[in-house]
């Protein structure tokens, strides 16, 4: 006989290795992001331990992708995107799809000028497309330097080495879209 809810926990750990394979992220770090071990989540991945909901639920959020993505939960025909917002390094991030891989995309909330984490110039796979919604935002690429108020856009090649932040005393709002990389990217963990 079937048993559904052992085919769904089955199907948890190889969705869990391609979450964390997508992202180009370790055993390692994952376990920095998520208070898990590397050992715990080898074994998850594996199929050797059953997750439990106080292990999915930071697997999750570290992914950033809904639980029911995780477990493979049934379609309810509700489309909308819950945002759940992101915050690392003083940047506030919305996701606003939901699917793993390919572009994303995101509002991204920089805090004002001198309340953000040092200026580091990043690079990384990819390009990078952003809109500024609100504020005004000051752009590093390379050895130029832009101020970009609302309605202005860029699209640039994230192996130039760049920085985004507020450049005034009042948070900057973007729509941004990147891949996988990016995010990882301007995710970074803080030091």
């Amino acid at each position: 006989m079937d048993n559904p809810a052992v085919d769904v926990l089955a199907g948890v750990g190889p969705r869990l290795r391609a979450l964390r394979r997508a992202r180009n992220a370790t055993l390692a770090a994952l376990a920095d992001e998520t208070g898990l071990t590397a050992s715990t989540l080898s074994r998850l991945e594996n199929g050797k331990l059953r997750p439990t909901l106080e292990q999915l639920l930071p697997l999750a959020r570290a992914h950033g992708v809904p639980l029911d993505d995780l477990v493979a939960a049934p379609p309810t025909g509700d489309p909308r995107i819950h945002l759940r917002p992101v915050r690392r390094s003083g940047l506030v991030m919305v996701p606003l799809t939901r699917r793993p891989g390919g572009i994303q995309a995101y509002k991204v909330i920089y805090p004002p000028a001198g309340l953000a984490s040092t200026m580091s110039l990043r690079t990384h796979e990819g390009y990078e497309w952003f809109y500024v919604l609100n504020g005004h935002v000051r752009f590093v690429l390379g050895e130029q330097e832009f101020r970009l108020g609302v309605g202005e856009a860029v699209e640039f090649d994230t192996r130039i080495p760049h920085w985004i932040g507020s450049a005034d005393d009042q948070p900057a709002e973007l729509l941004t879209l990147f891949g996988a990389q990016g995010e990882r990217a301007h995710l970074a963990p803080s030091k």
